[in-house]
């Protein structure tokens, strides 16, 4: 989905006007543009008064009605005739070597850049349409190939109810991301990230929380796919090359291929990653249907399974009998796992030509993705029952299949690997490297070198992560209750009661002057708080219940893989680390 995100600006993050108009960092445009990226002193009203001059603006240009046509013209060509033209003006007079120099010099100043410019220059920026964010965000999230795992350990009735509660929820949070987006963006002041929100409804300390987070989540999605990919090596070679070499073999792939600092350059690939994955899907439901589950693999992991005389294929209407809390709970992390993807919304929000379309995008990648996790999470858990593997396509038994979707898994995985590797490195740099060590810009020479250290260096940590507990169900679980939930299930309704609570304790008769950007209230503390919250009770109650029970099962989730990694060391004969052997035996 990276990939896509990348891929969709009309205008890439070097040649942006609004951030770098010289090529160097130097900026001599409009007031909007001279301030901290990052200003606590602007107030919330302004954010409000100018978001709604935007979306209004937004609705007269593209709106329906409005007689926008889908080519390179309008806020684009502007700034490419009238902006980008200003750092390179050809020379008038001759070629001789002081009119060159002159020329070069011109090129390299600063640029004056008016408030017109800065507006068309940001509506430049955003190029995307709700039917790229519907093909993006499915990109992103579906990935179903751990539902009918989920299903062996919650059952069928639980399982459909989780899914479809926790599918529903996801779709509300987006929505609500969504609904911030558009009361807090601007021309003047764009949101480019998840942080972006947290900062200003809260401050810079959820900021750095969200931000933090976001950069462990991707961490432990490349820690996990190494696993996964490794996993996949060794079943190719039938578990003759050490498994430490496997995963060996990942880590150099992400350290040479990591090194593609734009994303732009992994649209095609990632778009081919889509259609191989649904391959895969189809092909493993036909293998299904016809072949007995891998039991040498499930026997890799339960030492008292008899390979000679397994158990016929159960399928349970209810909890599956002897099965602990924790398993019930793992199987519900896969749950939250599968329809995590809210932590890039804002980026993808942010590339959005209309953001107000993107429910259109939101509605109808999530209706697809519940549907495809119901129909092939319950073909897989009938099918295969108790045996289901995580990964699905791990778990037949046919060894030509096992191959097939192996390798093409590996593909795509490694592709996944690579874009969650470049975001988070990216993340890593602007948010920790450039705030707290004043690092350059990465487009900068200098920035490029530090980003050509940090590559290997963030790959080899995930190696070392992955290897030291090669358990692919303890990282899932781990990465959807620590990461995932809270940015799907726990953050957005905790900054919607922010922001509701400040936006509607706002009096008739508080102003705020843009001029000046003074804002006058007449009250403030507990009795502005309370007055905000009762102005839409009920929802925010309802989102005030949401976001608690959100932490309990952050809380389970935690408790359970953090168990199950215990589990595993003690009951299974291969998952040892750093060992030769695979723990898919």
């Amino acid at each position: 989905m990276a990939a896509g995100v990348g891929s969709m600006a009309g205008i890439g993050a070097a040649d942006d006007p609004r951030l770098d108009n010289d090529g160097f960092g130097n900026s001599d445009g409009p007031t909007a543009l001279r301030q901290k990226l990052h200003d606590p002193s602007i107030p919330i009203e302004e954010y409000l008064y100018y978001a709604k001059i935007t979306r209004a603006e937004e609705d007269r240009l593209y709106g329906p009605g409005s007689d926008f046509q889908h080519t390179d013209g309008g806020a684009t060509a502007f700034v490419k005739e009238k902006i980008l033209r200003k750092r390179h003006m050809p020379s008038e007079s001759g070629n001789d070597s002081s009119n060159e120099k002159a020329n070069k010099e011109r090129t390299h100043a600063p640029v004056t850049i008016s408030d017109e410019e800065w507006v068309q220059a940001s509506r430049a920026a955003r190029t995307a349409t709700w039917s790229a964010v519907f093909y993006l965000i499915t990109t992103d999230i579906l990935g179903p190939f751990s539902t009918g795992y989920a299903f062996s350990q919650m059952g069928l009735g639980p399982g459909v109810a989780l899914f479809t509660v926790f599918g529903a929820l996801a779709a509300y949070s987006g929505y609500q991301l969504w609904r911030m987006y558009l009361q807090l963006d601007s021309d003047r002041y764009p949101m480019k990230g998840y942080g972006d929100i947290a900062f200003r409804i809260y401050g810079a300390w959820f900021r750095h929380t969200c931000n933090a987070l976001q950069s462990f989540q991707f961490f432990l999605n490349v820690a996990l796919i190494v696993l996964t990919s490794g996993q996949s090596i060794s079943q190719l070679s039938k578990g003759k090359l050490c498994f430490i070499a496997c995963m060996a073999v990942c880590t150099i792939f992400g350290c040479l291929v990591g090194q593609i600092r734009t994303l732009q350059r992994f649209g095609w690939l990632a778009s081919w990653a889509v259609f191989l994955n649904l391959f895969i899907i189809f092909a493993t439901m036909g293998v299904m249907a016809h072949s007995p589950p891998n039991y040498a693999l499930y026997a890799a992991s339960n030492p008292d399974f008899d390979i000679n005389n397994p158990d016929p294929i159960k399928v349970a209407g209810g909890s599956p009998p002897g099965l602990s809390l924790n398993d019930n709970v793992n199987g519900l992390m896969n749950a939250v796992f599968s329809f995590g993807g809210a932590t890039l919304f804002v980026e993808l929000m942010a590339e959005m030509r209309r953001p107000m379309d993107f429910w259109k995008g939101l509605l109808a990648a999530d209706i697809l993705i519940y549907l495809c996790y119901m129909v092939y999470g319950l073909y897989t858990y009938c099918m295969q029952g108790q045996y289901a593997y995580n990964v699905s396509y791990q778990g037949v038994s046919p060894y030509g299949w096992q191959t097939a979707c192996n390798i093409i898994g590996l593909i795509t995985g490694l592709i996944a690997a690579v874009l969650y590797g470049n975001i988070g490195v990216k993340v890593l740099y602007n948010n920790v490297g450039r705030d707290l060590f004043k690092f350059p810009i990465l487009e900068s020479k200098r920035g490029k070198w530090i980003f050509v250290f940090f590559v290997p260096l963030y790959w080899v940590a995930a190696w070392v992560i992955s290897q030291s507990v090669p358990q692919i169900n303890s990282w899932i679980v781990l990465v959807g209750a620590g990461c995932i939930l809270q940015f799907t299930y726990t953050f957005p309704p905790f900054m919607m009661l922010g922001l509701k609570i400040q936006r509607d304790a706002i009096l008739p008769n508080e102003t705020f002057d843009p001029a000046t950007g003074q804002v006058t209230h007449v009250d403030s503390g507990m009795k502005r708080w309370i007055r905000g919250f009762k102005k839409e009770l009920a929802w925010n109650l309802f989102d005030l219940f949401f976001y608690l029970g959100s932490c309990v099962t952050c809380i389970l989730g935690l408790v359970a893989a953090f168990t199950t990694m215990v589990d595993a060391y003690k009951e299974s004969v291969n998952l040892t680390a750093w060992k030769c052997e695979s723990p898919t035996g």
